[in-house]
């Protein structure tokens, strides 16, 4: 069953002057992959990956072109064009996506990047995009644990935090003193679930929670100080900002570790930083 506005294997059926026909099977019949972009070297029989999506006049096409995103995706998209209609990005195709006005919360700018929901329309069966992310996110309850690694995509900053959107699905929050490294709307980072709540919003950190977290920082702080003579200058005192960009953690698991190291006598603590004994 081929998919509209994703990625499909599809077998080649047969070559023609102006490209490759491709087997869409009984839901689709025969697909055109133009002359362009078909690869070098493949064949009949052979089996591709190809996107395929409806061309200017509404056929179905197939391309060997990577869109940034595809249908059921969340992406940051920049708008190409507007007209009386709405707005159209640039999501790595020839034909750009279509976001009607009533799918925008705002009116979109041309040059202007946005935070869409890529999907069918049911009406017509076209892929467009929407603005207005909450109706898209998953509202069943996230089966996550307490340390679960999860990809996020930042959305908006709020009051709290940074409000993102996890796995593709769900909507989750970054507070303000767990970002220890500059994040602004599109960026994609990994991420661990602080905690699920009972509502199901998702809380999360940047760097690993839990005593395990400082543990293996122990680790990799010692590893540090061996080969960088033995000294840092960061300590208890310093900046957040400063022990993230060194280290990639929080301040919290970095002074868990500091302490881990001092009752184990492999640290000493003075003004200057630490330094191994």
């Amino acid at each position: 069953m081929i998919e509209l506005g994703k990625t499909n294997k599809l077998q080649i059926l047969k070559q023609v002057d102006f490209g490759m026909y491709l087997d869409g099977g009984e839901q689709a019949g025969e697909i055109l992959l133009p002359a362009k972009y078909v690869p070098e070297g493949v064949g009949i029989g052979d089996f591709i990956d190809v996107f395929l999506y409806l061309d200017q006049e509404e056929r179905l096409v197939a391309t060997t072109e990577k869109p940034f995103a595809q249908v059921g995706d969340f992406a940051y998209l920049e708008v190409a064009w507007v007209n009386n209609y709405g707005a159209f990005l640039d999501w790595g195709l020839m034909k750009d996506l279509f976001v009607p006005f009533r799918e925008q919360k705002k009116k979109m700018q041309k040059d202007n990047s946005y935070i869409v929901h890529i999907h069918l329309d049911p009406e017509s069966y076209r892929i467009m995009a929407s603005a207005k992310i909450e109706r898209f996110l998953d509202s069943s309850f996230p089966k996550y644990r307490v340390g679960d690694e999860v990809d996020i995509l930042v959305w908006q900053k709020t009051d709290l935090g940074l409000k993102v959107i996890v796995d593709n699905r769900f909507a989750g929050l970054l507070y303000d003193d767990q970002v220890f490294k500059p994040l602004h709307t599109g960026d994609k980072a990994k991420a661990y679930v602080s905690q699920v709540r009972p509502d199901g919003k998702i809380d999360l950190l940047l760097s690993r929670p839990g005593i395990a977290a400082a543990k293996d920082f122990s680790d990799e702080l010692l590893q540090y100080l061996k080969v960088n003579g033995g000294h840092t200058v960061l300590g208890d005192k310093s900046p957040a900002e400063d022990i993230y960009e060194v280290f990639g953690v929080s301040k919290k698991v970095f002074k868990k570790a500091v302490g881990d190291l001092y009752k184990r006598r492999l640290i000493a603590i003075d003004p200057d930083g630490i330094k191994l004994i």
